[in-house]
């Protein structure tokens, strides 16, 4: 395949030495076996070559999903509102006792339109937490696995086995050795502190799980102020005693919205040296990790989405450019550069220009995971929501999500 008018970045340009705005310029991209081969102002179409002229729209990289829960969701069926918080997170867990049994006979082809709404919306991966409890055992595991089984010729997955009762409250460890049998990718975990009541013990059977079974590690963090702060700085020891460096995720994170300065700045240096990322939904009425500070510093952050419409919350859309839009005005980010440099927060981290305004993609070997917008640049797209006018996942057009079916 080849796409013709290409409009890709290529700089910034500068006024009295501030970047007022992204330079672009007319490539070529030559796309076999799912990589770019050839990236160049003019290239001749080879012989039966599909050829495709975009006519200037800008190119940039698709986008991941880092946390979400496709396995319990309302998202494709009749209109629900929450339930009343009574005990907090409790409440929640309380319901999936009784609420995702009698989900189950929908929960696949639930989960498949999470999937197929994430795809149109322009992402090429998909980390999915999967609910494994007493309730439902490791059935999620194996309708998370069905569902993304459907989509291998548009994405790549991970999923987490993730025990929102509590590893040590619910008592699920032969359920979660199960479940990393079964192929999940990650140990999840929830509140060592709040939800199992022992911050040590949860977390030291968290590293024992994936040590055991050489999986990585994606747990929830909801604790807050200096609590939040010793759990941070439990899995910052424990990662370094397992030796599991790049290998764990913190999502949500939420004292890092309440810590002050000095400590954020602490155990941020402490996560870069572990290589702890972390994931966030950019919440919206409460304090949430001061990103463009974590970022500067060299803390790897990614946005999500979470839910997109469940027991947990009714507001989620799959939508990650008009996510990276509320990360910009919630940290009031309005200049070209900042903007621009937003979108590495969706996309792995992957960015037309690096940091200095050099061009460093798309190169040859590159993946062809490519968004096409009518748009003069990054900043443009997010600051205006521009809406993704064509959609290129592993080296082929998706002009419509067509859905596997099992054999």
């Amino acid at each position: 395949m080849l796409l013709k008018n290409c409009k890709l970045e290529t700089g910034f340009s500068t006024v009295n030495q501030r970047i007022v705005a992204t330079e672009t310029a007319s490539y070529d991209i030559r796309i076999e076996n799912e990589v770019c081969t050839a990236v160049a102002p003019q290239l001749r179409p080879l012989e039966n070559e599909t050829v495709i002229d975009v006519n200037q729209q800008l190119v940039l990289p698709a986008l991941r999903e880092m946390h979400i829960h496709i396995d319990k969701t309302y998202f494709g069926g009749p209109w629900k509102a929450c339930r009343p918080l009574t005990k907090g997170i409790l409440t929640r867990i309380e319901e999936e006792t009784w609420l995702l049994p009698e989900q189950l006979p929908t929960s696949l082809e639930r989960a498949c339109q999470v999937i197929e709404q994430y795809i149109q919306q322009g992402h090429y991966h998909i980390r999915s937490h999967c609910n494994v409890d007493p309730s439902i055992g490791t059935k999620h595991i194996e309708i998370t696995k069905e569902a993304f089984s459907r989509y291998e010729q548009y994405i790549t997955h991970e999923i987490v086995a993730f025990p929102q009762h509590g590893l040590l409250r619910s008592q699920v460890e032969p359920l979660m050795r199960e479940a990393l049998r079964m192929g999940a990718t990650h140990v999840g975990g929830v509140d060592p502190a709040l939800v199992d009541r022992h911050v040590d013990h949860s977390i030291a059977k968290i590293f024992e799980l994936a040590t055991t079974f050489n999986k990585k590690i994606d747990v929830h963090l909801h604790a807050r102020d200096t609590l939040g702060l010793y759990e941070f700085n439990k899995f910052v020891d424990y990662t370094e005693q397992a030796k599991m460096f790049g290998k764990v995720t913190l999502s949500h994170a939420l004292a890092l919205g309440s810590l002050e300065e000095a400590a954020i700045r602490d155990i941020a240096q402490k996560f870069i040296e572990t290589g702890i990322d972390l994931t966030s939904t950019v919440p919206i009425g409460m304090p949430t990790m001061p990103i463009p500070t974590l970022v500067e510093q060299g803390v790897k952050i990614s946005v999500a989405h979470d839910s997109l419409t469940d027991h947990w919350s009714p507001f989620g859309s799959g939508n990650t450019i008009e996510k990276l839009n509320t990360a910009a005005q919630r940290f009031k980010i309005s200049d070209e550069y900042r903007l621009n440099r937003l979108w590495g927060l969706a996309s792995n981290f992957v960015t037309p220009l690096d940091p200095n305004g050099q061009q460093v993609w798309p190169n040859v070997g590159d993946s062809a995971d490519f968004l096409l917008f009518n748009a003069e640049s990054t900043a443009h797209v997010i600051a205006r929501q521009q809406p993704i006018q064509q959609l290129i996942l592993k080296g082929q057009l998706v002009e419509a999500v067509q859905k596997g079916e099992k054999e």
